[in-house]
């Protein structure tokens, strides 16, 4: 791996009508590197991944992306940039058709992409000339996740993507993904389901009350007292 990460925040603060979310936020990613973002509810993983893609700004602290600093700079710059996301819950053009959300993503972007080959990719090539709005809430994310490919990013933030899948959907995620970081991707993944996140990553960042309170390997965190309180409220 290169010494310069792709990703590195510092000192990353943000707050909400004068509730801290965010408490001094340290953290680097490198090229092609996977890291998980776990942590209780309310413990400030989404905010983390909307600073990073632009939807919100930090009150201090700097985030640097292959070398520039981007935290002034608005979301659809990052995305040119190589940054861009999935969501927890789909942002796909539901009047359009599935064909049409991959083209109309690289379109904006800039990007000269391979619409069949991603929606192979994503499993959905055989209802490309469906409207995005008829696909299951599954299918949807699968989609959203192509359009966020169609911009060839650098830096994938996947935002809790197992949720609601069984066992054979999530094996086949958790293949994919590995698939995409394989090409040079780093990714960035929340998640609850920690058997998922263990298939994909070998280092975990949790978060609790707006601080890092660990990083390391997902067996290590299982074991550290902080992580166990922060979950679970003392020892199990």
């Amino acid at each position: 791996m290169s010494s310069e990460p792709l990703l590195k925040l510092s000192g990353i603060e943000k707050s909400f009508s004068g509730l801290k979310v965010l408490n001094g936020v340290n953290f680097d990613l490198q090229k092609g590197e996977i890291i998980g973002l776990v942590g209780p509810n309310g413990s400030g993983k989404t905010s983390v991944i909307n600073l990073i893609s632009g939807v919100l700004r930090p009150d201090s602290g700097t985030i640097r992306f292959n070398g520039s600093e981007v935290q002034t700079l608005p979301s659809h710059t990052r995305v040119k940039a190589g940054i861009n996301r999935s969501f927890q819950v789909p942002k796909c053009f539901v009047s359009m058709t599935v064909r049409e959300n991959i083209e109309v993503a690289a379109h904006f972007s800039g990007q000269d992409a391979d619409t069949s080959a991603i929606l192979a990719e994503i499993g959905l090539k055989h209802l490309a000339d469906k409207s995005a709005g008829a696909l299951t809430a599954n299918q949807q994310k699968m989609l959203d996740l192509g359009r966020a490919l169609a911009t060839r990013p650098k830096l994938l933030l996947v935002d809790e993507i197992g949720a609601g899948l069984n066992p054979a959907e999530l094996s086949g995620i958790a293949t994919l993904l590995k698939g995409i970081t394989a090409r040079g991707v780093s990714l960035i993944v929340v998640e609850h389901l920690m058997e998922f996140l263990n298939a994909l990553t070998e280092r975990v960042i949790v978060l609790s009350a707006g601080k890092i309170i660990f990083e390391g390997s997902l067996e290590a965190a299982s074991r550290d007292a902080a992580v166990v309180t922060a979950f679970f409220g003392g020892a199990v």
